[in-house]
């Protein structure tokens, strides 16, 4: 057994490996959700509602790979449009928002270890399951049935959710010595959502390989 072995169809694939990632997955989930409660809570009080969708972005990626899991583990068997097309769209959510989010909360958590903020063992725990997140989406995107389009509606999601974060200042909490850094931490976010659809694409063509 070789190291390629571990990405393998038949080491990713296999159905004890799809439920530990989707029990996995679900429970982060879960948590992100929890852990974006105070902001969540401070968003309903000071910002139309319309604006909590785009509050809790980790844990909202997450979900989508975790859906994701769950068409692997149980392949849909009807030929409708809608539920392979809803399929797709998810998929395409999936990756997209996966690598973005993944590499942005380390970055974030990096930039604010920089500036003096201080480091517990937490964000040691937030940079390894965040990087998992984008290397999960990235080995599995082979699997998918999304492609290029489902690609780009991922990212026009990521730069709505820009959009809206920066203009109406719902972007997830920073640490107190990143604000001063505004400009620069919107302006990575945006490269960012663009550098995540130029990696998931390129993941999603791999097909031919899977």
């Amino acid at each position: 057994m070789t190291i390629s072995w571990f990405w393998s169809r038949s080491f990713l694939m296999d159905r004890r490996m799809l439920w530990l990632l989707f029990i996995v997955n679900l429970l982060g989930t879960i948590y992100g959700y929890i852990w974006y409660g105070n902001q969540l809570a401070d968003t309903a009080d000071n910002h139309p509602l319309w604006q909590l969708v785009f509050v809790p972005d980790s844990p909202t990626a997450s979900l989508f790979f975790t859906l994701v899991l769950l068409y692997l583990l149980f392949p849909p068997q009807s030929d409708s449009r809608w539920i392979k097309g809803t399929r797709i769209i998810i998929e395409g959510l999936a990756v997209v928002t996966s690598v973005k989010y993944g590499i942005w909360a380390v970055a974030m958590i990096v930039a604010g270890g920089a500036q003096g903020d201080e480091l517990y063992w937490q964000h040691a725990m937030l940079s390894a399951s965040h990087l998992g997140m984008a290397a999960e989406v990235l080995l599995y995107a082979r699997f998918m049935k999304a492609g290029t389009a489902a690609a780009v509606i991922g990212t026009l999601w990521l730069l709505l959710n820009d959009t809206v974060d920066y203009n109406f200042e719902v972007f997830p909490w920073l640490a107190d010595v990143l604000y001063d850094d505004l400009p620069q931490v919107e302006l990575f976010t945006y490269c960012l959502s663009i550098f995540s659809f130029i990696v998931g694409w390129i993941a999603l063509k791999q097909k031919k390989s899977a």
